[in-house]
């Protein structure tokens, strides 16, 4: 892991040969307090486009029209403030906040630069539609997907606990119809397409959906369902913005395995639980759905996440 001061250069940071998933933490302060919506992913990653356009405007295109979902953001992580507004919470300007940004896609040292280079080298503060945010420190991580891999074959005791810290947003096939419960076989194929999306040809994994479901079982520890806010357009209808909305879940999910797994499913499975770090799980990652934490056999997914 490295850690980037904010007068800290690019030389050598971001720079991989090959697909690597990377995860960018940034430690945020408000500039003063100020009320943003509970469910602030979407404003954020307008936030973030918005300074990607500086750095590269292009990548900042490419990154909004991308089919594969190019970034996963978590939640802003820290203590709020009550607001007397419904459905919205109060930054404290004396407070820190967290905020982890996922990169999986193939363009992902391109990526990682437009975000970078206007928060580090200019110090832009991301722009919330109430209050601005300001870049005091950023970590970033990489792992490679052989990495992952390597990793899951270690494992001894392939027992997976997941928090899912954001609103998981997870929809049937092509239907309308969202998965309101941690179902192992809606997790899991959800995480096998991103991995599929986005690793190199040769270590594409042929998962069946049947497989998945047949050979693991899902413990869910508390959980809890929500309508929530992944972007506003203008309805021309009635004259003005509405907001676009879709369900999910939220809680804490132990995953096992049956006895007769098959091995090379226990490792895909373990591997698509760590990827999910850099990923997110289900739809909307980048309006700050889907975050997750991962514990695999008492060992740390991603090596830098506890629950």
């Amino acid at each position: 892991m490295k850690l980037l001061q904010l007068s800290t250069g690019l030389n050598g940071i971001g720079c991989n040969a090959e697909v690597m998933p990377q995860k960018i933490t940034l430690t945020l302060r408000p500039e003063a307090a100020f009320e943003m919506p509970i469910s602030e992913g979407y404003q954020l990653y307008s936030a973030l486009l918005h300074v990607m356009q500086e750095g590269d405007a292009e990548m900042a295109r490419y990154t909004h029209d991308s089919p594969i979902g190019s970034i996963s953001l978590g939640p802003l992580e820290g203590r709020f403030c009550r607001s007397d507004r419904a459905m919205h919470k109060a930054a404290d300007a004396n407070e820190r906040y967290d905020l982890a940004v996922g990169i999986t896609d193939p363009k992902e040292v391109l990526i990682f630069r437009s975000i970078i280079a206007p928060l580090v080298l200019k110090e832009r503060n991301l722009p919330l539609e109430k209050g601005e945010l300001r870049v005091e420190e950023l970590k970033s991580s990489t792992v490679s997907f052989q990495e992952l891999l390597s990793l899951a074959g270690e494992s001894k005791d392939p027992c997976l606990d997941i928090q899912f810290k954001s609103p998981t947003c997870i929809q049937y096939k092509n239907t309308k119809v969202f998965e309101m419960f941690p179902h192992r076989e809606a997790v899991f194929h959800s995480l096998l397409s991103k991995w599929n999306a986005v690793c190199p040809e040769e270590l594409k994994m042929a998962m069946e959906r049947d497989d998945i479901a047949r050979f693991m079982i899902e413990k869910p520890q508390a959980y809890g369902t929500h309508s929530i806010v992944v972007n506003t357009v203008f309805d021309r209808v009635k004259g003005h913005a509405r907001p676009i909305m879709k369900q999910g879940f939220t809680g804490r999910c132990r995953y096992t395995f049956a006895k007769n797994a098959p091995e090379g499913l226990r490792n895909g499975i373990v591997a698509l639980a760590r990827f999910a770090e850099y990923s997110g799980v289900g739809s909307s990652v980048a309006r700050g759905c889907g975050a997750v934490a991962v514990k695999v056999g008492g060992s740390v997914g991603g090596g830098k996440t506890t629950l």
